[in-house]
């Protein structure tokens, strides 16, 4: 499948988030359960989120997944217990958009790696993905998710 993947500066954004650790395998249940524990709060506040929700991953061990489970804020928030008041910093990253299963998208962070490499750009150690559907309303094969991998300045 060809991606189109390009490189754009990024603004930072304040975010609600929970920080967590899981293996592979419970990701459904992990999110899932860290998405209403947020979306709780974010009703008890009286806010909404500004944006699609998303992950992010500071490393890549598939048994133990080191990440930020959060939301998009147009302003900052104290947070309670788990939930963090947390931001993305902004700067330059490649971009690409996955359309399908959530299971499948490995080989749009293969062709996206890939990209930066022959593009002469470095990944800054982790990365993001931003959900832009709603995985209980959309079929699986139209699921969107945009992946987000910060550069390294040169």
């Amino acid at each position: 499948m060809d991606y189109q993947c390009e490189v754009k500066e990024q603004p930072a954004q304040l975010t609600v988030s929970i920080r967590t650790r899981a293996a592979v395998q419970d990701l459904p249940q992990v999110i899932g359960g860290a998405y209403g524990t947020i979306v709780q709060y974010l009703g008890e506040v009286g806010e909404q989120p500004s944006g699609p929700p998303f992950v992010v991953y500071y490393n890549m061990d598939m048994q133990d997944l080191d990440m930020e489970i959060g939301f998009p804020l147009s302003k900052r928030l104290a947070g309670k217990g788990e939930v963090k008041s947390s931001g993305i910093p902004g700067g330059k990253v490649a971009t690409c958009l996955y359309v399908g299963p959530y299971d499948g998208i490995g080989s749009a962070y293969e062709a996206l790696h890939q990209w930066i490499k022959d593009s002469g750009y470095e990944a800054a150690g982790w990365m993001y993905e931003m959900y832009l559907n709603d995985p209980d309303q959309t079929p699986p094969e139209e699921l969107q998710t945009q992946i987000v991998v910060p550069l390294k300045s040169a």
